[in-house]
């Protein structure tokens, strides 16, 4: 018998010190949010969120494209496979759903950068 204990989260991109806090319980701001399912598909009166485009970590590791279709492509430096999956933008909250059931909070700062799972993404 398999016992779920909530969402599941991506941790390919969290560093060591989130991996601890996420294991220990404790708040250092790094928390699964309750997610909805995958957006339906999208109709053509549909507007494209503002968040479309292409992002990355100051340090190149991270790069995330945000596509009109809300599809997004995700890498990470020493991840043999890039991510896909579709998103949601509510507000400042942004959430990756990937096609292998893994879901990704992370959220839009007042500055316009993304902040996911330990690292700031800044427009290219």
């Amino acid at each position: 018998m398999r016992i779920r204990r909530g969402p599941r989260l991506d941790t390919t991109i969290l560093g060591a010190t989130s991996l601890l806090a996420i294991a220990m319980g404790g708040g250092t701001g790094v928390q699964a949010l309750a997610v909805a399912p995958p957006p339906a598909a999208v109709t053509e009166s549909m507007e494209p969120p503002a968040m479309v485009g292409s992002w990355r970590s100051a340090d190149g590791t991270v790069r995330l494209v945000l596509k009109p279709d809300l599809t997004y492509d995700l890498s990470v430096a020493g991840r043999d496979r890039k991510a896909h999956g579709s998103y949601l933008v509510n507000g400042a909250d942004l959430r990756l759903h990937d096609e292998g059931g893994l879901r990704t909070p992370g959220r839009v700062s007042e500055d316009g950068l993304i902040e996911m799972a330990g690292h700031e993404l800044f427009p290219v």
